[in-house]
């Protein structure tokens, strides 16, 4: 209000001296007081440059004449949420000043915050700052406020508040360490935004700052001004003559007094006016421009710009007639110089305003670094670029970081409880924001490689997950190979088999003209031996990795050569059977005696099986497949049967011609005959039906290639006790006991 009134006379509205007028305001840094001031310099045309934080400029008048030292508060804020997702802090707490930009920021701001994963374990206004008088109360109140903030888990602290907190924040920290609560033991670290800054009062100077150290705070950009260390060297008390303030400033920092005539003893120190400003601590007085004061010194020069620009755009002869004093009348059009004007600084940088009166720059990110003798150094370590064109605004430079002791040089955690490791999920708690939860395992089948994931998932195919569910391991490629032992073995049966049924056939080749080999059907007789004989070199397509060849021809050359060999049995159980029902008196069945019903029956149960091994290749053929166990430490290749009904329909078939043989066997096997063969197919087919009863379960029982060789075994024992029974008989009469291989002799059996 006196800027509005006569000099030296308070009295509103009302000036005499128009030698006076005032074109402009620089004011700050209290954002409360500011809007104020411009609502009543606006109606003046006064331009105001303050170096407070922006509030929302409601009245759009004031805003013409309202300038901002402060660029945008937004990408301050954005800036601050970079920051915390960066150091993966996500757990923290705010406290706030009840300022219009500190609501702003919590009630716009705060919930974008929560969008990206941040959660708060408190957010806490500051008790209002009242009058002078009233510090005692302004301080028991802040100090409550604390008690929470100490008490917290999270190690990330926001302090949104302006200049003068900060004497407040050193205050109510004092006093904890004088309740021997030593605040640096307590492992926070302060995250200052751009509107705080260090200051203190005289009582102070000897406060400990040690809390400071490690903190971070967003400062407006600002650059080393060429001279301003001189220039603070040569001032002394007697540099501003009529300048009380430099006498009061000096004798404050340098904790003295200037002798006064008005007395002639003095207790304490006597300035000599030969002290210098570079003796004191950083704590007293800094020698270098703050992030505030550049904005005051960007501000001046810019009114001065605004001012020449406004007096070059007038002509000569104008600016004769109107004076100076007809610029200052002018006052008016300095917005719209403001808002056009671009010029570089001492330091080298540009400095020009927005549309909205905000000056265009960026923030720098400052990490406070203490010492003992109660100086401290502001290290920049990162940067908030406003201008750049990507949505990353944040850069910075974290080896360069000195942490707060506490936490010996590592980076803090802010978190509401530990990381899950790598093998186990996160699980919400009941009641919780969703930065707090519970670690679970991964299930047996599944991993997490990295921390706190929200869920694990399975192993690729070919990989399976360690013991510690952290990572997939590749799979060991198995399959049962002719290299390996059990390979070799079964391979080495299959073919001394196969030599075995060779020479059976040869031998009846040899004697087929014998009774014994004539007197069963010799053909349906060399049919089942060369199908035996397929039955065991089949095996062989079971060995080996398995490829789309192979899988195609295991299952369907296995189900089509036992179809042969179990409708060679049917045939020769039906033969048996018609001629004895033949050799009875008036009996119609002499008619099917001979080779073409045993023909027949080969012949119309190996259409039917090979039907249904066509239709099987036809529409969902076996392919090459593997990982059918992923909890196995090995890649088990094997043949996929494509469609499972085929494949039942296959083995049902088989299944229903041993049970019809079987059957047939043991109603004949007690027929008067000279060579009852029905005797032999019944023991042989029990000895089949033992074997594959046995290899249900072990087949279920096994994994990997073990389960190949549970079936090639089968395979091998089944038609080795088929031939084993049904021919090594005849074979040891042929050969042994040829006297029992004669026409006579069977004839007399037979009677």
């Amino acid at each position: 209000m006196k800027l509005l009134s006569t000099k030296g006379r308070f009295i509103p509205n009302y000036k005499c001296d128009s030698q006076t007028i005032l074109p402009a305001v620089i004011g700050g840094p209290n954002s409360n007081i500011c809007p104020h001031m411009a609502a009543i310099l606006g109606i003046y045309k006064i331009s105001q440059l303050t170096y407070s934080s922006a509030p929302e400029k409601n009245d759009k008048n004031d805003a013409v004449f309202l300038h901002w030292m402060f660029p945008s508060g937004n990408k301050q804020y954005l800036g601050l949420l970079e920051l915390l997702l960066h150091f993966r802090w996500t757990w923290i707490g705010v406290i706030y000043e009840n300022i219009e930009s500190g609501l702003a920021f919590i009630t716009e701001m705060l919930p974008l915050f929560s969008r990206n994963g941040i959660c708060f374990d408190f957010i806490e206004k500051l008790p209002l700052k009242a009058f002078f008088n009233d510090f005692n109360e302004i301080i028991a109140a802040w100090t409550a406020t604390f008690e929470l903030v100490f008490k917290s888990t999270a190690s990330a602290i926001i302090f949104h508040g302006e200049v003068q907190d900060m004497m407040y924040l050193r205050t109510v920290i004092c006093f904890f360490q004088f309740e021997d609560k030593p605040v640096e033991k307590k492992g926070k670290v302060w995250i200052m935004t751009g509107e705080t800054d260090f200051t203190s009062v005289p009582l102070q100077r000897t406060w400990n700052i040690n809390f400071l150290h490690g903190a971070l705070s967003f400062a407006i950009h600002s650059k080393e001004v060429l001279g301003f260390r001189q220039f603070l060297q040569t001032r002394n008390h007697t540099s501003e003559k009529g300048d009380g303030f430099v006498r009061i400033f000096w004798e404050s920092v340098f904790n003295c007094m200037f002798p006064s005539s008005a007395t002639d003893e003095m207790d304490g120190n006597i300035c000599t006016g030969d002290e210098k400003f570079e003796t004191l601590p950083s704590s007293v007085f800094e020698m270098s421009m703050t992030s505030h004061s550049y904005s005051i010194y960007n501000a001046v020069y810019a009114l001065v710009h605004a001012f020449h620009a406004i007096h070059s755009s007038q002509s000569k002869k104008k600016r004769m007639m109107i004076g100076e004093r007809g610029l200052t009348q002018q006052q008016w059009q300095i917005p719209h110089y403001l808002r056009r004007l671009s010029f570089n600084n001492s330091a080298g940088e540009e400095v020009s305003f927005n549309q909205n009166g905000e000056v265009v720059g960026g923030y720098d990110i400052v990490n406070w670094v203490t010492f003992p003798n109660l100086s401290f150094l502001r290290v920049i370590v990162g940067s908030i670029d406003s201008q750049t064109s990507t949505n990353k605004l944040l850069t910075i430079y974290e080896d360069a970081i000195e942490w707060p002791n506490v936490f010996n040089q590592t980076r803090p955690l802010s978190l509401c409880n530990a990381n899950c490791p790598s093998g186990y999920r996160r699980v919400k708690k009941e009641g919780k924001p969703h930065c707090c939860y519970d670690c679970s395992p991964c299930p047996g089948r599944e991993i997490s490689n990295q921390t706190d994931m929200n869920s694990c998932f399975q192993c690729q195919k070919g990989y399976y997950p360690n013991k510690n569910q952290d990572m997939c391991i590749p799979k060991v490629i198995s399959f049962l190979s002719y290299d390996e032992p059990l390979g070799i073995g079964v391979t080495t049966a299959a073919v001394s088999l196969s030599f075995t049924a060779a020479l059976v056939l040869a031998t009846f080749m040899k004697y087929h003209n014998t009774p014994i080999v004539k007197v069963n059907n010799r053909d349906l007789s060399y049919t089942l031996l060369i199908f035996l004989l397929l039955s065991f070199l089949c095996t062989l397509l079971f060995i080996g990795q398995p490829h789309k060849v192979t899988c195609l021809l295991r299952q369907t050359a296995f189900g089509i050569v036992f179809s042969v060999v179990f409708s060679c049995l049917l045939a020769k159980t039906v033969t048996v059977v018609i001629a004895f029902m033949a050799n009875k008196p008036g009996s119609k069945m002499k008619k099917w005696l001979g080779k073409r019903l045993a023909i027949s029956i080969v012949i119309v149960c190996t259409l039917i099986q090979a039907t249904n091994c066509t239709l099987w290749l036809t529409t969902s053929p076996p392919f090459p497949d593997s990982d059918t166990y992923p909890l196995t430490e090995n890649n088990v290749l094997e043949c996929n049967e494509g469609s499972d009904m085929m494949f039942y329909c296959v083995l049902g078939f088989m299944g229903f011609q041993a049970i019809i043989s079987f059957t047939l066997a043991f109603l004949a096997r007690k027929l008067p005959d000279s060579f009852n063969e029905a005797k032999l197919i019944t023991f042989s087919m029990l000895l089949f039906f033992s074997v594959w009863l046995t290899f249900v379960p072990t087949y279920l029982c096994t994994k990997g290639k073990y389960m190949v060789a549970v079936e090639i075994f089968s395979i091998l024992v089944s038609s080795a006790g088929l031939l084993g029974f049904i021919f090594f008989p005849k074979c040891y009469i042929i050969l042994l006991r040829p006297d029992l291989n004669k026409r006579q002799q069977l004839i007399k059996r037979k009677g």
